[in-house]
């Protein structure tokens, strides 16, 4: 009896929009990148939404399929591509927040009340000596300061880099912090110091190599720089922090009245 032979999964519609040439200097798998990504950011790509296995798409787009694994995996670590075991590869978008920017808070406290939870992976922690950040509080230059640079995720996506300064001075009890959870509840509930206001500017950059490589870009890419200096009560300045969000994740609110 003759076998037959079960007909083929229909090739998805968005192949078509891929355009892969050969003759470019830039790599094909990195190409293949730059169209996934790009049919993700115009919703044709949507979160959830199962992409066909390599060997699958390479056969349909007539590439390797090492060409077609290199770009899964440098989507999986941009955190815009998951694996979940049999149910093949899933299209996930990093988190879209909007933060309203009228309040006083902390990271932490900002994405839990955007339903979504935050951890800290620390860089680098140190106490310095510094003079410029000395005069940027208004201390002395022998004053020490907790400098601490941290990379900020929600749902495990990370959001932001950032490095921060805090006054030793002020507040000495931060010389034992090991840079997880929030500096605002440390400040106000082990440091007695209750906190006023925060002046902040944000500014439109580019990633530098850092933070390139922490949000798993494959190349420098916009982000938002969130410069912001925190005072007590009393007026003393007691943190200063640059911080790097990445500008496919953020879209910052603020409500004007007249």
């Amino acid at each position: 009896m003759p076998s037959v032979s079960s007909p083929s999964a229909p090739s998805p519609v968005w192949l078509d929009q891929i355009r892969l040439e050969s003759a470019r200097a830039q790599p094909v798998y990195l190409q293949l990148v730059d169209e996934l990504t790009r049919l993700m950011s115009e919703g044709v790509l949507t979160e959830g939404q199962h992409l066909p296995a390599e060997r699958v798409l390479a056969a349909e787009l007539g590439v390797s399929r090492t060409t077609v694994k290199r770009a899964y995996d440098h989507l999986r670590e941009a955190h815009n591509l998951s694996t979940h075991g049999r149910g093949g590869t899933v299209v996930r978008h990093a988190p879209r927040v909007a933060p309203e920017l009228a309040r006083l808070k902390g990271f932490s406290k900002e994405m839990e009340e955007l339903g979504m939870t935050p951890s800290t992976q620390v860089l680098s922690r140190r106490i310095v000596l510094d003079r410029t950040m000395a005069s940027v509080f208004k201390r002395p230059s022998t004053a020490q300061f907790l400098q601490i640079t941290r990379v900020r995720l929600a749902d495990g996506c990370p959001m932001s880099r950032e490095v921060a300064w805090y006054d030793l001075t002020a507040a000495p009890e931060l010389a034992d912090w090991d840079g997880q959870g929030s500096a605002y509840g440390l400040l106000q509930a082990t440091c007695g110091i209750a906190l006023e206001r925060a002046d902040q500017s944000v500014e439109a950059v580019m990633s530098d190599a850092e933070e390139t490589r922490v949000f798993g870009f494959e190349r420098p890419g916009p982000c938002l720089l969130l410069k912001r200096h925190t005072y007590a009560t009393n007026g003393q300045l007691v943190e200063y922090v640059e911080g790097t969000f990445r500008g496919d994740a953020y879209a910052y609110r603020h409500t004007m009245k007249p």
